[in-house]
Protein backbone atom coordinates (compact mmCIF):
# COMPACT_ATOMS: atom_id res chain seq x y z
CA UNK A 1 0.00 0.00 0.00
CA UNK A 2 2.47 2.36 0.67
CA UNK A 3 4.49 1.20 -2.62
CA UNK A 4 1.63 2.25 -4.05
CA UNK A 5 1.20 5.66 -2.29
CA UNK A 6 4.75 6.34 -3.25
CA UNK A 7 4.95 5.60 -6.84
CA UNK A 8 1.23 7.81 -7.00
CA UNK A 9 3.37 10.64 -6.08
CA UNK A 10 6.10 10.20 -7.93
CA UNK A 11 3.82 10.04 -11.18
CA UNK A 12 1.51 13.39 -9.93
CA UNK A 13 4.91 15.19 -9.37
CA UNK A 14 6.06 14.04 -13.04
CA UNK A 15 2.70 15.27 -14.46
CA UNK A 16 3.44 18.60 -12.56
CA UNK A 17 6.76 18.91 -13.86
CA UNK A 18 5.81 18.25 -17.21
CA UNK A 19 2.74 20.67 -17.11
CA UNK A 20 5.21 23.42 -15.78
CA UNK A 21 7.30 22.57 -18.76
CA UNK A 22 4.95 22.84 -21.22
CA UNK A 23 3.10 26.31 -19.75
CA UNK A 24 7.04 27.69 -19.83
CA UNK A 25 7.51 26.79 -23.30
CA UNK A 26 3.90 27.91 -24.46
CA UNK A 27 5.07 30.94 -22.45
CA UNK A 28 8.61 31.64 -24.30
CA UNK A 29 6.69 30.98 -27.67
CA UNK A 30 3.91 33.67 -26.85
CA UNK A 31 6.87 36.07 -25.26
CA UNK A 32 8.89 35.37 -28.93
CA UNK A 33 5.86 35.70 -30.97
CA UNK A 34 5.17 39.35 -29.47
CA UNK A 35 8.47 40.46 -29.61
CA UNK A 36 8.02 39.78 -33.40
CA UNK A 37 5.42 41.31 -33.44
CA UNK A 38 7.05 44.62 -32.07
CA UNK A 39 9.99 44.48 -34.58
CA UNK A 40 8.20 44.01 -37.25
CA UNK A 41 5.77 47.47 -36.43
CA UNK A 42 9.66 49.25 -35.71
CA UNK A 43 11.05 47.36 -38.92
CA UNK A 44 8.03 48.65 -40.80
CA UNK A 45 8.49 52.18 -39.45
CA UNK A 46 12.17 51.86 -40.37
CA UNK A 47 11.27 50.84 -43.85
CA UNK A 48 9.08 53.89 -44.63
CA UNK A 49 11.38 56.36 -43.30
CA UNK A 50 14.01 55.26 -45.39
CA UNK A 51 12.09 55.20 -48.35
CA UNK A 52 10.74 58.90 -47.44
CA UNK A 53 14.19 59.89 -46.50
CA UNK A 54 15.96 58.22 -50.20
CA UNK A 55 13.35 60.30 -52.03
CA UNK A 56 13.52 63.57 -49.66
CA UNK A 57 17.59 63.66 -50.42
CA UNK A 58 17.40 63.94 -53.97
CA UNK A 59 14.19 66.54 -53.85
CA UNK A 60 15.68 68.70 -51.65
CA UNK A 61 19.09 68.73 -53.59
CA UNK A 62 17.16 70.83 -56.67
CA UNK A 63 14.82 72.82 -54.19
CA UNK A 64 15.28 74.86 -51.94
CA UNK A 65 14.21 74.31 -48.63
CA UNK A 66 13.56 77.40 -46.75
CA UNK A 67 11.28 77.96 -50.79
CA UNK A 68 9.58 74.55 -49.67
CA UNK A 69 8.84 75.59 -46.25
CA UNK A 70 7.76 79.41 -46.73
CA UNK A 71 6.40 79.61 -50.33
CA UNK A 72 3.06 80.27 -51.08
CA UNK A 73 2.65 78.89 -54.23
CA UNK A 74 2.46 75.47 -55.24
CA UNK A 75 2.90 74.45 -59.37
CA UNK A 76 5.21 71.96 -59.75
CA UNK A 77 3.96 70.48 -62.71
CA UNK A 78 3.87 74.19 -64.54
CA UNK A 79 6.88 75.56 -66.59
CA UNK A 80 7.47 77.85 -64.20
CA UNK A 81 7.14 75.45 -61.29
CA UNK A 82 7.04 77.19 -57.68
CA UNK A 83 7.82 74.28 -54.75
CA UNK A 84 6.07 76.45 -51.78
CA UNK A 85 4.35 74.12 -49.68
CA UNK A 86 2.29 76.32 -47.89
CA UNK A 87 -0.89 76.40 -49.78
CA UNK A 88 -1.20 72.34 -49.38
CA UNK A 89 -0.68 72.81 -45.91
CA UNK A 90 -3.12 75.64 -45.59
CA UNK A 91 -5.85 73.54 -47.04
CA UNK A 92 -5.20 70.59 -45.10
CA UNK A 93 -5.34 72.37 -41.64
CA UNK A 94 -8.11 74.33 -42.84
CA UNK A 95 -10.33 71.28 -43.69
CA UNK A 96 -8.76 69.75 -40.41
CA UNK A 97 -10.21 72.56 -38.14
CA UNK A 98 -13.97 72.61 -39.87
CA UNK A 99 -13.97 69.48 -39.41
CA UNK A 100 -12.94 69.46 -35.21
CA UNK A 101 -15.89 72.55 -35.00
CA UNK A 102 -17.90 70.17 -36.00
CA UNK A 103 -17.30 66.95 -34.09
CA UNK A 104 -16.01 68.12 -31.23
CA UNK A 105 -19.30 69.87 -29.80
CA UNK A 106 -21.45 66.95 -31.20
CA UNK A 107 -19.05 64.17 -30.19
CA UNK A 108 -18.33 65.38 -26.38
CA UNK A 109 -22.64 66.01 -25.97
CA UNK A 110 -23.11 62.09 -27.19
CA UNK A 111 -20.38 61.34 -24.78
CA UNK A 112 -21.42 63.12 -21.85
CA UNK A 113 -25.13 61.97 -22.99
CA UNK A 114 -24.65 57.78 -23.04
CA UNK A 115 -22.00 58.39 -20.20
CA UNK A 116 -24.12 60.32 -17.68
CA UNK A 117 -28.36 60.17 -19.03
CA UNK A 118 -28.86 57.27 -21.14
CA UNK A 119 -30.45 54.43 -19.85
CA UNK A 120 -28.35 50.89 -20.43
CA UNK A 121 -30.74 49.98 -22.96
CA UNK A 122 -30.47 53.34 -25.07
CA UNK A 123 -26.53 53.67 -24.65
CA UNK A 124 -26.15 50.46 -25.74
CA UNK A 125 -28.37 51.10 -29.39
CA UNK A 126 -26.77 54.59 -29.28
CA UNK A 127 -23.41 53.81 -29.27
CA UNK A 128 -22.88 51.31 -32.39
CA UNK A 129 -25.55 53.34 -34.44
CA UNK A 130 -23.17 56.05 -33.78
CA UNK A 131 -19.73 53.55 -34.44
CA UNK A 132 -21.68 52.71 -37.74
CA UNK A 133 -20.72 56.39 -39.34
CA UNK A 134 -16.86 55.60 -38.75
CA UNK A 135 -17.41 52.31 -40.88
CA UNK A 136 -19.11 54.27 -44.14
CA UNK A 137 -16.62 54.67 -47.14
CA UNK A 138 -14.88 57.81 -46.88
CA UNK A 139 -15.73 58.01 -50.98
CA UNK A 140 -19.57 57.77 -49.97
CA UNK A 141 -18.88 60.49 -48.03
CA UNK A 142 -17.03 62.31 -50.40
CA UNK A 143 -19.95 62.39 -52.71
CA UNK A 144 -22.47 63.11 -50.02
CA UNK A 145 -20.91 66.38 -49.79
CA UNK A 146 -20.40 67.59 -53.30
CA UNK A 147 -24.27 66.44 -54.30
CA UNK A 148 -26.14 67.03 -50.99
CA UNK A 149 -24.16 69.38 -48.44
CA UNK A 150 -22.97 71.63 -51.26
CA UNK A 151 -25.95 72.73 -53.28
CA UNK A 152 -27.87 73.07 -49.63
CA UNK A 153 -24.99 75.13 -47.88
CA UNK A 154 -25.07 77.36 -51.72
CA UNK A 155 -28.42 78.39 -50.75
CA UNK A 156 -27.23 79.74 -47.43
CA UNK A 157 -23.94 80.90 -48.15
CA UNK A 158 -22.90 83.60 -50.79
CA UNK A 159 -20.39 83.18 -53.16
CA UNK A 160 -19.65 79.47 -52.24
CA UNK A 161 -18.02 77.37 -55.07
CA UNK A 162 -19.49 73.99 -56.43
CA UNK A 163 -15.86 72.52 -54.80
CA UNK A 164 -15.21 74.35 -51.27
CA UNK A 165 -13.46 73.62 -48.10
CA UNK A 166 -16.29 74.03 -46.28
CA UNK A 167 -18.64 70.72 -47.09
CA UNK A 168 -15.71 68.80 -47.15
CA UNK A 169 -14.79 69.78 -43.73
CA UNK A 170 -18.15 69.39 -42.62
CA UNK A 171 -18.64 66.48 -43.53
CA UNK A 172 -15.24 65.21 -42.49
CA UNK A 173 -16.15 66.24 -38.89
CA UNK A 174 -19.61 64.02 -39.64
CA UNK A 175 -16.85 60.96 -40.23
CA UNK A 176 -15.11 61.34 -36.71
CA UNK A 177 -17.49 62.12 -34.48
CA UNK A 178 -17.54 58.70 -33.52
CA UNK A 179 -14.00 58.27 -32.59
CA UNK A 180 -14.44 61.59 -30.20
CA UNK A 181 -17.83 60.42 -28.58
CA UNK A 182 -16.82 56.38 -28.47
CA UNK A 183 -13.24 57.19 -27.27
CA UNK A 184 -14.63 60.31 -24.79
CA UNK A 185 -17.43 57.89 -23.50
CA UNK A 186 -15.03 55.48 -22.09
CA UNK A 187 -12.85 57.76 -20.55
CA UNK A 188 -16.48 59.45 -19.05
CA UNK A 189 -17.13 56.17 -17.33
CA UNK A 190 -13.79 55.76 -16.36
CA UNK A 191 -14.61 58.10 -13.57
CA UNK A 192 -15.15 56.76 -10.55
CA UNK A 193 -18.49 57.05 -8.94
CA UNK A 194 -17.17 58.24 -5.54
CA UNK A 195 -16.44 61.98 -7.51
CA UNK A 196 -20.03 62.54 -8.42
CA UNK A 197 -21.42 61.07 -5.68
CA UNK A 198 -19.12 63.77 -3.96
CA UNK A 199 -20.08 66.79 -5.72
CA UNK A 200 -23.40 65.56 -5.76
CA UNK A 201 -23.63 65.83 -1.94
CA UNK A 202 -22.07 69.19 -1.40
CA UNK A 203 -24.87 70.21 -3.03
CA UNK A 204 -23.92 70.38 -6.86
CA UNK A 205 -26.80 69.89 -9.69
CA UNK A 206 -26.02 66.87 -12.22
CA UNK A 207 -24.92 69.54 -15.35
CA UNK A 208 -22.57 70.90 -12.45
CA UNK A 209 -21.17 67.98 -11.40
CA UNK A 210 -20.73 67.35 -14.84
CA UNK A 211 -18.81 69.73 -16.48
CA UNK A 212 -17.10 70.67 -13.32
CA UNK A 213 -15.76 67.58 -11.95
CA UNK A 214 -16.66 64.23 -14.18
CA UNK A 215 -15.13 66.40 -17.47
CA UNK A 216 -11.87 67.72 -15.89
CA UNK A 217 -11.59 64.17 -14.49
CA UNK A 218 -11.53 62.47 -18.16
CA UNK A 219 -9.72 65.39 -19.58
CA UNK A 220 -6.90 63.07 -20.79
CA UNK A 221 -8.93 60.57 -22.19
CA UNK A 222 -10.83 63.58 -24.27
CA UNK A 223 -8.20 65.58 -25.43
CA UNK A 224 -6.55 62.14 -26.87
CA UNK A 225 -10.03 61.18 -28.46
CA UNK A 226 -10.27 64.59 -30.10
CA UNK A 227 -5.99 64.72 -31.33
CA UNK A 228 -6.56 61.19 -32.58
CA UNK A 229 -9.68 62.58 -34.93
CA UNK A 230 -7.21 65.39 -35.58
CA UNK A 231 -4.71 63.24 -37.00
CA UNK A 232 -7.52 60.93 -38.77
CA UNK A 233 -9.24 64.62 -40.28
CA UNK A 234 -5.33 65.75 -41.89
CA UNK A 235 -5.24 62.43 -43.00
CA UNK A 236 -8.14 62.00 -45.14
CA UNK A 237 -7.99 61.51 -48.78
CA UNK A 238 -11.34 60.77 -50.81
CA UNK A 239 -13.62 63.54 -48.98
CA UNK A 240 -11.10 65.94 -49.88
CA UNK A 241 -10.31 64.81 -53.29
CA UNK A 242 -13.58 64.93 -54.39
CA UNK A 243 -15.61 67.54 -52.54
CA UNK A 244 -12.38 70.26 -52.11
CA UNK A 245 -11.56 70.57 -55.43
CA UNK A 246 -7.64 70.03 -56.39
CA UNK A 247 -6.79 73.97 -56.41
CA UNK A 248 -3.92 75.14 -54.30
CA UNK A 249 -4.93 78.39 -52.51
CA UNK A 250 -2.76 80.19 -49.64
CA UNK A 251 -6.09 80.94 -48.33
CA UNK A 252 -8.61 80.77 -45.30
CA UNK A 253 -11.43 81.53 -47.31
CA UNK A 254 -13.84 78.21 -46.68
CA UNK A 255 -16.21 78.68 -50.17
CA UNK A 256 -13.38 78.39 -52.43
CA UNK A 257 -11.72 75.43 -53.81
CA UNK A 258 -8.83 73.93 -52.03
CA UNK A 259 -6.06 71.20 -51.98
CA UNK A 260 -4.90 68.98 -49.06
CA UNK A 261 -1.68 67.56 -48.79
CA UNK A 262 -3.26 63.67 -49.33
CA UNK A 263 -5.22 64.92 -52.25
CA UNK A 264 -1.94 65.77 -54.25
CA UNK A 265 -0.26 62.44 -53.36
CA UNK A 266 -3.24 61.39 -54.69
CA UNK A 267 -3.58 63.19 -57.75
CA UNK A 268 0.58 62.60 -58.73
CA UNK A 269 0.26 59.03 -57.94
CA UNK A 270 -2.77 58.06 -61.01
CA UNK A 271 0.49 57.61 -63.27
CA UNK A 272 0.56 60.43 -65.58
CA UNK A 273 4.30 62.14 -63.91
CA UNK A 274 7.16 59.59 -64.59
CA UNK A 275 9.12 57.71 -61.99
CA UNK A 276 12.15 59.74 -60.67
CA UNK A 277 11.42 62.98 -62.03
CA UNK A 278 11.74 66.16 -59.59
CA UNK A 279 7.54 65.98 -60.00
CA UNK A 280 7.29 62.41 -58.82
CA UNK A 281 9.44 63.07 -55.80
CA UNK A 282 7.14 66.10 -54.43
CA UNK A 283 4.76 63.31 -53.58
CA UNK A 284 7.71 61.94 -51.00
CA UNK A 285 8.49 65.75 -50.31
CA UNK A 286 4.66 66.22 -49.15
CA UNK A 287 4.38 62.99 -48.14
CA UNK A 288 7.52 63.45 -45.37
CA UNK A 289 5.51 66.74 -44.76
CA UNK A 290 2.71 65.27 -43.29
CA UNK A 291 4.74 62.39 -41.59
CA UNK A 292 5.70 65.12 -39.49
CA UNK A 293 2.53 67.11 -39.13
CA UNK A 294 0.73 63.91 -37.89
CA UNK A 295 4.16 62.51 -35.71
CA UNK A 296 4.05 66.50 -34.00
CA UNK A 297 -0.05 65.92 -33.16
CA UNK A 298 0.61 62.82 -31.18
CA UNK A 299 3.87 63.63 -29.48
CA UNK A 300 1.61 66.76 -28.24
CA UNK A 301 -1.49 64.92 -27.79
CA UNK A 302 0.65 62.57 -25.70
CA UNK A 303 2.45 65.30 -23.52
CA UNK A 304 -1.12 66.83 -22.83
CA UNK A 305 -2.59 63.73 -21.49
CA UNK A 306 0.47 63.00 -19.77
CA UNK A 307 0.16 66.50 -17.98
CA UNK A 308 -3.42 66.15 -17.03
CA UNK A 309 -2.94 62.62 -15.68
CA UNK A 310 -0.18 64.06 -13.57
CA UNK A 311 -2.55 67.27 -11.93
Amino acid sequence: MQMSATVTSHETERRSRVRGQSKRASERVIEALLVVSGLISVFTTAGILYVLASEVVHFFAEVSLVEFLTGVEWTPLFADAKFGILPLLMGTLLTSAIALFVAVPFGLMAAIYMSEFAPNIVRRLLKPTLEMLAGVPTIVYGYFALVFLTPLLQSAVPGLSGFNALSAGMVMGIMIIPMISSLSEDALRAVPNSLREAALGLGSTKLSSIFRVTLPAATSGVVASIILALSRAVGETMIVAIAAGQQPRFTLDPRVPIETMTTYIVQISMGDVPAGTLEYRTIFAVGSALFVLTFMMNLFSQRLARRFRES
